[in-house]
Parts: C-alpha cells; structure tokens; sequence
C-alpha cells in the first residue's frame, strides 16, 4: 500500500522591514514614468522658448505635452498625480523665465527646489526623522486612517533602514544642485537642459535602484505583531518539511 498524500501546511512568512518597507514606498517614487511626466512639459517649454523667444508657442507646447500625458494616464485608468505636478513646475518655469526673458532661468526653481530638498534630506537624518521614514509614514494607509503617521518612528530598525535610503536621497540632491548650480551660474543653457534629462529620470532610476538593492539585500527581522506589519504583509508559504 503506497503512502497517503500528505496535506500540504502553510505558515506565515516572517515580515523584514526591508520588505516592509520596499512594498510600502513601490508606489510613490514613481519611477521612471513619474520623473518623465514631471520634467517633460517643462523642457519643453525651455526648447521652444530658447529656441524662438514665443510665448504663445513655448506655453502651447508645454500645454500639447501635458495634455499628452495626462490623457495616457486617463486611457489607462491611472492617477494624475505626476502629471499634475508638472504643471506646477512648469508654470514656476514659465514665470521666472517669462519675467526675465532668459531661458536659463527657467531652471532656477528646480536648482532651488533640489537645494532646499538637499537642506531638509540632511536635516532630517542628523534628527532621526529621515525624508523616506515620512514617505514611509504618509503612504501606510492603516497609519493614515488612524491618524498615527509616525508610527514607524517607534521602530528603531525601521528608523535605521530609513536614514540609510535618506542618504542615497542626500546624494542625488548634492549632483543635481552640484552640476546644474554652476551652469546656471555661467548662463550655459544648452548644458542645463541636457542635465535637466540625465539628472532627472535617469539619476532618479538610479537612486531608486540602489535603494531597491539595498531593501532587497537587507534582511532585518521584525515581529509579526508589530504595528507596522499588516495582514497583508504575512503571506502564505509553504512550511518547512520536517515532522
């Protein structure tokens, strides 16, 4: 008589807060597609603004881009919040271009804007409230709806894992306002529109790839009761074979 079948038993996967962590912020850094949608109008407006000093046209083809991109999204039933962010940057651009009648000060917003990210990244971890633990914190729905969007702050691995990322941050704010700072110093905009492109999406891949590395290498472990694990995050796995 051959062997009965053995039922097959699960047990709960042990939860790290790097994984914890990697799940919860997949969503908001956007990615690629995110950076693309928040940069794209506005060099598109710098193009043609450079290029024929036109109003009319350099906002028109801010807006042709915009559009574009938000009816992608629309088509794919997907959120707006990238590219609603680039008519804000875009129309920061526009004004201080605008204003002065100088291309290159269309880029001053966003060399201001990686400077005052860069203070607030820096501070941040010297205080042990890293940038990514907020980030952590605002995009943890059961948080949110409890009102309690520090949570993660009682963790001290959480907090810990969180000021490792905030560096990676730290140091794509140093490039950006490194290289585009002395540019726009030296009125050189060919160049800033060049490393607006390769210190956007691609630097952005980057940075969120090597913070991705580093949640995938981390295993620090975290109790399976602990607030900042959800129902959710305790998958089913096969249990070890054994007696």
């Amino acid at each position: 008589m051959g062997e009965s079948a053995r039922p097959s038993t699960t047990e709960p996967a042990r939860p790290t807060v790097e994984a914890l962590i990697r799940h919860r912020l997949g969503e908001a850094l956007g990615g690629v597609r995110g950076s693309l949608e928040t940069t794209t109008p506005m060099l598109a407006f710098v193009i043609v603004w450079a290029a024929t000093k036109d109003r009319t046209l350099s906002l028109g083809a801010a807006a042709a881009v915009t559009v574009v991109l938000a009816l992608a999204r629309l088509v794919q039933r997907q959120t707006l919040q990238f590219v609603l962010t680039s008519v804000l940057a875009t129309a920061l651009a526009a004004f201080f271009a605008l204003r002065t009648g100088q291309a290159e000060d269309a880029f001053l917003p966003g060399i201001l804007t990686s400077l005052a990210y860069l203070v607030a990244s820096v501070v941040s971890v010297l205080v042990r409230w890293p940038l990514v633990g907020l980030m952590l914190g605002a995009v943890d729905q059961d948080a949110v709806a409890e009102g309690d969007w520090f949570r993660w702050r009682r963790n001290p691995a959480a907090v810990a894992v969180c000021t490792r990322l905030t560096l990676v941050l730290v140091g794509v704010y140093v490039i950006r306002v490194g290289v585009m700072g002395p540019l726009y110093l030296a009125d050189h905009v060919a160049g800033l529109t060049i490393t607006k492109v390769v210190l956007g999406w691609p630097l952005w891949a980057g940075a969120v790839a090597v913070m991705g590395a580093m949640l995938l290498k981390g295993s620090t472990p975290i109790d399976p009761d602990d607030e900042l694990v959800h129902p959710s995050d305790l998958e089913q796995r096969p249990a070890s074979s054994g007696e």
